[in-house]
């Protein structure tokens, strides 16, 4: 996710399923050809997920800490 995107999005939304015909769960609802634009669905309502935190390292964040550590001398 970036700043200022669209939060009211199909990919958002509990009706959302990559499995079933337009990806959408909701019979009534017009279909969507951008999951990931902004829509107007009134069948939309946000899907509830548990936050996980990412379990790899970022490299790139673990070198830029080791040059400053170097550099301060810790």
């Amino acid at each position: 996710m970036k700043c200022r995107a669209d939060l009211r999005v199909c990919l958002n939304c509990v009706s959302y399923d990559p499995r079933v015909a337009q990806q959408c769960r909701e019979r009534r609802a017009d279909p969507v050809l951008d999951k990931e634009a902004g829509n107007f669905c009134e069948y939309f309502d946000f899907i509830r997920r548990n936050w996980v935190p990412k379990a790899e390292v970022n490299k790139r964040a673990e070198a830029a800490r080791d040059q400053l550590r170097k550099l301060l001398g810790d």
